[in-house]
This record gives structure tokens, sequence and C-alpha cells, in this order.
């Protein structure tokens, strides 16, 4: 991943949260059963994990809608040139057929 700033809209840590269970020590991991010790590294993953996975898809959100700017742009003014080209020509015909008629 590129060391960049994030965008301006994604919001910032400004206080240290601590969150999740206690920190082990020597003597609470030697009290603590094997599916005890799993259950608390799995909550740890879990926290870290969920946080870094939208980390990542907003990444690549970001970086897909960055790419295809230049051909949405591309396309809609392709739209807009033919949409107004059309009403051009219909009005112009319009005008014709209404000169036509009162002569």
């Amino acid at each position: 991943m590129a060391n960049r700033p994030p965008p301006r809209f994604v919001p910032t840590l400004t206080e240290v949260v601590h969150s999740g269970p206690a920190p082990l020590t020597g003597s609470t991991a030697a009290s603590l059963s094997q599916e005890q010790l799993a259950q608390r590294v799995l909550q740890r993953v879990d926290l870290v994990l969920d946080r870094r996975v939208r980390e990542e898809i907003a990444t690549v959100v970001l970086e897909q809608t960055s790419a295809i700017v230049p051909l949405l742009r591309e396309r809609i003014e392709t739209v807009v040139r033919e949409v107004v080209a059309e009403a051009v020509a219909e009005e112009i015909q319009a005008r014709q057929r209404a000169g036509a008629g009162g002569v």
C-alpha cells in the first residue's frame, strides 16, 4: 500500500480507545483454558481484521471510482452532445414545417 494521505472525508482517530479483553499477563495466561485463550485471541483478531478489511474495501472503492471517472465523463459528454444535436435538429424541422405551412 502506498504511503499517501487519506481522502479528506475519511474520519481520523483523535483519542486512544481501549476496547476488547484485557491484556494477558503471565499468571492470567496460565489460568486460562485452551478454549478461553483461543476465544480471546479470536476476539482480538476479529477487531483488527474488521477494521483492516473495511480500510482495504474503502481503498479499492476509491481507486476504482478514480479510474472510472474519465470514462464516465467521456460517455456523459457524448450523450449530452447527441441529445442536444437531436433537439436542435427537431427544432429546425419544426420551424421549417411551420414556415412551409404558412406560405
